[in-house]
This record gives structure tokens, C-alpha cells and sequence, in this order.
């Protein structure tokens, strides 16, 4: 039976970037990072989020760029979403001793919680945090309360590095040994983290994204080879990456066509 979702006050907004924007909810969820919770607006549809604050409130954080987030963006401070979840499997930091995260654009939302229990657990964490501009770089101010080692990168070079954070993470793999790289972000850019790891036989955990209708492996729209993101991801391991020729190539449209990740990229704006 599909869990109904439940309705939550909107407590507080917070204009993250420019396009970026966090809801804060009257509403108690704990989750694993990188699980995902199914956020519901009446007469407009449901998507995945996932959680930016959890405990006896929780937060999820909408970049304002398609129909549903515009329309989730346009709600006022006491207005009403529902929720559900959490749903998914999430990071695995057992046995992790040192750790590089890589994230890019709207993909540092689901890596904060990740590098804030890593902070707690007391595991070191190289992180890099990508953006097109300066203005959109997301959650500089909380990853770097995490971590000694923040780099930031820009594709204009407007703030931090100028370039890509793959080129950051291959710079410092050479320097150093780490026991896993955790990642989210644009698939293109996780393909090309994916490589990297393998060339420097680096363990990666990498955090996907999929159309989802149900959340927890009904539907089969978010079908990534023969997982299920909902069900089987949103985090997969090296392991299973390796057995999916669809990774960084090719994805389903809501309407089920398989189109390239560059065109469901596309489609998703």
C-alpha cells in the first residue's frame, strides 16, 4: 500500500543563492544521508528531496527551476507541502577513515548531512564544492564548518578555482590516499568522478538521480539498468556502477522514452 503523505507547515524560507531556496517544516523526520524524502503539492505533482535539516523539524532545499519547484518556490511561510519517507539507501560510512566528497551545483544539498556526521564520527574529509558562478555555490558557509580542507570551484572562475571539481579531486588523489569518495551532482560530472576512482582504484559511493513516481520501487520509472533508484540507490557503490552501461549515458523521460543524460538534463530544467 502506498503511504499517504502527510501534511507539514511551511515554518521558514531561506534564499540559499539566487535560484536556490530551503523550506523549513513543521514536521519530525530522521534520515539516513543521502535518503530522500517524496515532497507532495496538491494538484501539481510529488518529488524527491532530500533532507538539509532533520531531527524535530526538517528542511529540504528546491533550486527554481521547473514547473514543480516555481510552483513550490512561490509558497509563503505558513503555507502547506506533504511529505513522506524517508525512502533509499544512503551513504555508508562504516570502516571510512578519510574521505573526499565531491559535489556539484544543487548536488551539495544532499552531501551535507554526509559531511556533518562525518564531522561528528571524527573521520577526515576533503571536500570539494562546485557551481557555474559564485552566487550559486551552495552551503559553502556549513560544509566549511565541517572540514579544514574546503575547495571550491566555479566554471567562470568567480569565486574559489576556476574550473571543474573533477580536476580538483584528481589533483588530490595523487597526493593522497583516501578510503572512499562520496559524491553528487550532474551525472556527467559523476561518470567522470566514477573514472577517476577506478584509474586511482579509489572506492566511490555516488548519489543518482532519477524520475520517480512512488519512492520505493513499485513504478519502475527510475530504472537505472537493473536497479531501481528509489529502491536499490539514490547512493550506489563502485560495484554496482560498474554493471550499469546506462550510467552517464542514457535515462527514461516521465513519459518512459530513453533518451541521453544531457537531454533528461534538459528535460528536468
Amino acid at each position: 500500500m502506498t503511504e499517504q503523505p502527510k501534511m507539514a507547515k511551511i515554518k521558514k524560507i531561506a534564499q540559499e543563492t539566487p535560484s536556490i531556496m530551503s523550506f523549513y517544516l513543521d514536521f519530525e523526520m530522521k534520515a539516513k544521508p543521502g535518503q530522500f524524502a517524496m515532497v507532495w503539492l496538491p494538484g501539481i505533482d510529488e518529488k524527491p528531496f532530500t533532507l538539509t535539516v532533520q531531527g524535530k523539524e526538517c528542511a529540504v532545499t528546491v533550486q527554481c527551476k521547473g514547473k514543480f519547484t516555481k510552483a513550490m518556490c512561490n509558497l509563503k511561510e505558513g503555507g502547506q507541502v506533504g511529505i513522506r519517507g524517508p525512502y533509499g539507501n544512503g551513504f555508508e560510512t562504516k570502516g571510512v577513515k578519510k574521505a573526499a566528497i565531491v559535489a556539484g551545483g544543487c548536488g551539495a544539498a544532499p552531501i551535507l548531512l554526509l559531511a556533518e556526521e562525518l564531522k561528528k564520527q571524527g573521520i577526515k574529509t576533503a571536500i570539494i564544492n562546485g557551481a557555474r558562478t559564485g552566487n550559486e555555490c551552495l552551503f559553502a558557509d556549513r560544509l566549511g564548518k565541517t572540514t579544514k580542507n574546503l575547495y571550491i570551484t566555479t566554471d567562470d572562475g568567480s569565486l574559489g578555482e576556476k574550473g571543474f571539481t573533477t580536476g580538483v579531486l584528481e589533483r588530490i588523489l595523487k597526493k593522497e590516499k583516501f578510503d572512499v569518495v562520496f559524491g553528487c551532482g550532474p551525472e556527467i560530472m559523476l561518470k567522470k568522478v566514477f573514472e577517476i576512482c577506478e584509474k586511482f582504484r579509489v572506492q566511490c559511493q555516488l548519489n543518482l538521480e532519477r524520475y520517480m513516481r512512488c519512492g520505493f520501487g513499485v513504478c519502475g520509472s527510475c530504472a537505472l539498468g537493473k536497479w531501481l533508484v528509489c529502491k536499490d540507490g539514490p547512493v550506489f557503490t563502485s560495484e554496482q556502477l560498474r554493471e550499469v552501461k546506462e550510467f552517464g549515458s542514457k535515462a527514461l523521460l516521465k513519459c518512459g522514452k530513453c533518451v541521453s543524460t544531457k537531454e533528461y538534463s534538459e528535460w528536468r530544467q
